[in-house]
């Protein structure tokens, strides 16, 4: 159906007094004596574009009902505050879905916890027309900046047998039934599709760093699955993330590589998202823009686990968790010292061995491990890293201390015998 996307028509001045075919929804209708008014959206664009319907040679004009999909073809002309519409008659509208008065989505406003029992409608609502526009957006910035920076884009397996947190809480994949058949694990394994048990990965971050082992510098970008039942904000069942692995590199490398690559997705979305951000800073969370703007305009601080203890113990704050050195710091506590201590992002390095994972860089002190997180003020840990262990024997080590199954683990740990290299 030939038609021109309403994203090109609202930012095409050259178009202006053109006659242009569109397509899209109705968003609202209003209708009077001789003139009515159609907000259109196609979803190309955040804004609607206005239909202004000149009813003067068609008083049996029936005005059409939100969620009605249309084809019109029209005069376009500039409309108040910089703006353009199309100016049409009746007989240059066509119905190409009616909907009826049951459409769920007639007025303005609706809760996200309605809108998440129709989550076939909900991306017609601006709400998530935004949410969408600004990940797509902030993963081709993901891509952009990643690909300009020399690194090979890898899809690592989303099935696999070795689990890459250590925690257990992979979701499990087999062919295999529920069945009494089976008088052991082993048997059920050597009856299932891939003759050994297999999960939904965690992470691609093992599979990457054998692929830096031969690149350089990688990123992998796609879902990860955790089966961990914790119902807050920050816990999915399934989540895309960024992993790079970056060969030849220690620490404070890996921090600027976080540093500079988001402060680069945020000025991308700012640049290239006004309006949605707009609407979020008008109905969200009030300030966004500001904030985000304050964020990368600044340098990241740099504390170490140790000393962001001290600050937290010294605060007089009374935190809902405990703080004490060996705890894992909680969201409370993270929004604490990027808020009201350092009051911009910071990262927090060095944390207790513990109490991460067993892949991490071991440092002189025998209680730390080379890692590190980036808090940022209003939301608290967004990036996790670390340098990665690349000594054999220390590797083991660690492993052996977690009572974890070396033999899951012989590829990963052939990278620390031939030919290894900090990375992180």
């Amino acid at each position: 159906m030939k038609h021109i996307d309403i994203r090109e028509v609202v930012n095409s001045p050259e178009l202006i007094n053109q006659i242009v075919t569109v397509c899209g929804w109705v968003r609202t209708s209003r209708n009077s004596k001789n003139v009515a008014f159609i907000e259109l959206n196609d979803g190309t664009t955040f804004k609607h574009i206005q239909i202004v319907v000149d009813k003067g040679g068609c008083p049996d004009y029936k005005e059409p009902r939100v969620g009605t999909s249309l084809k019109v073809e029209g005069k376009l002309v500039e409309g108040r505050n910089n703006t353009v519409e199309i100016c049409t008659e009746p007989e240059n509208i066509v119905i190409l879905g009616d909907c009826p008065t049951d459409y769920p989505l007639q007025k303005k406003g609706h809760t996200l916890e309605f809108l998440r029992t129709m989550p076939h409608l909900r991306g017609r609502t601006n709400t998530f027309n935004a949410v969408f526009r600004v990940r797509s957006v902030m993963a081709d910035a993901v891509h952009d900046y990643f690909q300009s920076k020399n690194f090979v884009y890898v899809n690592t397996p989303l099935i696999t047998g070795s689990d890459c947190e250590g925690a257990g809480e992979m979701f499990q994949v087999t062919t295999n039934g529920y069945t009494n058949e089976f008088k052991s694990e082993e048997e059920y394994y050597s009856n299932d599709f891939f003759g050994k048990k297999a999960g939904l990965s965690v992470s691609g971050q093992l599979e990457g760093e054998v692929a830096a082992m031969a690149f350089g510098k990688i990123y992998t970008f796609g879902p990860s699955f955790r089966a961990e039942n914790s119902n807050t904000p920050k816990h999915l069942a399934e989540f895309w993330h960024v992993e790079p692995e970056i060969a030849f590199a220690e620490l404070p490398e890996i921090i600027e590589t976080a540093e500079d690559m988001i402060k680069t997705v945020i000025r991308n979305v700012l640049d290239k998202c006004p309006d949605e951000m707009k609407f979020f800073d008008a109905h969200f969370e009030k300030g966004i823009i500001a904030r985000l703007e304050d964020l990368i305009s600044h340098d990241f601080a740099t504390v170490t686990y140790t000393e962001a203890i001290k600050l937290l113990k010294e605060s007089g704050e009374e935190f809902q968790y405990p703080v004490d050195w060996g705890c894992d710091l909680q969201t409370e506590h993270e929004r604490y010292i990027s808020e009201k201590v350092f009051k911009k992002a910071v990262f927090v390095t060095d944390y207790p061995k513990e109490i991460k994972s067993f892949y991490m860089k071991q440092n002189p002190d025998g209680k730390t491990v080379a890692a590190v997180d980036l808090l940022v003020p209003g939301v608290g840990e967004i990036i996790g890293g670390s340098e990665r262990e690349a000594d054999y024997d220390k590797l083991v080590a660690a492993m052996e201390e977690r009572n974890m199954n070396l033999e899951l683990y012989t590829d990963y740990l052939d990278l620390r015998k031939y030919g290894s290299v900090p990375h992180g």
